[in-house]
């Protein structure tokens, strides 16, 4: 079986007032449920604002990390979730990842784990 990363795209700040959380979710834990179901479920997880984030970076000439609060990079949609599935069926994958997307009203994309049967290719099976 593949690996595959489900990303969703959040966009900065918080959820308008009219968004529905507490109905997204029940929508969202629906489709965890089919993966769950399905023998294809990894994990998934929502995370924290961006602003929580921080950023480490090394390079060859200084010998110690930097650290910077805040994101790698400043931009209007950050990582805001990830599911992450097993499966030999790329279609099924996708199909997963459109009903998250309808769930959310969120960007979604979906990227194999590179591993020695998939050396990172997109699937030529669909």
């Amino acid at each position: 079986m593949k690996t595959y990363l489900i990303s969703l795209f959040s966009p900065d700040g918080p959820p308008p007032a009219e968004v529905d959380l507490g109905r997204i979710m029940a929508d969202l834990e629906v489709v965890n449920a089919e993966i769950r179901a399905a023998g294809s479920w990894v994990f998934a997880g929502g995370l924290a604002d961006q602003a929580s984030a921080t950023t480490i970076r090394r390079s060859d000439n200084v010998a110690d990390a930097v650290l910077t609060d805040g994101p790698f990079i400043e931009a209007k949609e950050h990582l805001g979730g990830l599911t992450v599935v097993r499966s030999d069926d790329y279609d099924v994958v996708l199909g997963w990842a459109e009903r998250i997307a309808g769930a959310t009203g969120l960007p979604v994309e979906v990227r194999p784990f590179v591993d020695q049967d998939d050396p990172g290719q997109v699937p030529t099976d669909r």
